[in-house]
């Protein structure tokens, strides 16, 4: 069975921002990006665009009743692979995971959704 996790505000009518597979053990979410509460997105920096994606990935884990911790493999989305933004990316995410995090893809996009975007992520987490 799926059950649908959108976290309080989700501004994505009839897309559903992740799914636990009951009885399977596993949450997928969808692609999460750097937004602000109102679905705008972050344009006035590379670094503050990816922290509003983590801040949003966290707060549809929390919807799940999980957290960084539980993520098993994350899926990163990128329109540009220079060092300024994988140096950017990494840092980012070290703030949110310790060194012993999960085990990530970084894939270069030509074009994400909307051209700000610079990055888009998903993850693939294990449900206790």
């Amino acid at each position: 069975m799926l059950t649908a996790v959108n976290p309080p505000g989700s501004s994505w009518p009839g897309v559903s921002q992740g799914v636990v597979l009951k009885g399977s053990g596993v949450f997928v979410s969808t692609g999460h990006v750097g937004t602000d509460a109102a679905g705008e997105i972050i344009t006035s920096t590379a670094e503050a665009q990816i922290v509003a994606l983590f801040e949003n990935l966290k707060a549809t884990l929390s919807a799940a009743e999980l957290g960084f911790n539980n993520v098993a493999r994350m899926t990163c989305y990128v329109n540009s692979f220079d060092d300024e933004m994988m140096t950017t990316l990494r840092s980012v995410r070290a703030r949110y995971w310790n060194q012993e995090c999960p085990p990530s893809s970084v894939i270069v996009q030509a074009v994400l959704y909307d051209p700000r975007l610079l990055v888009e992520a998903e993850v693939l987490a294990v449900v206790p």
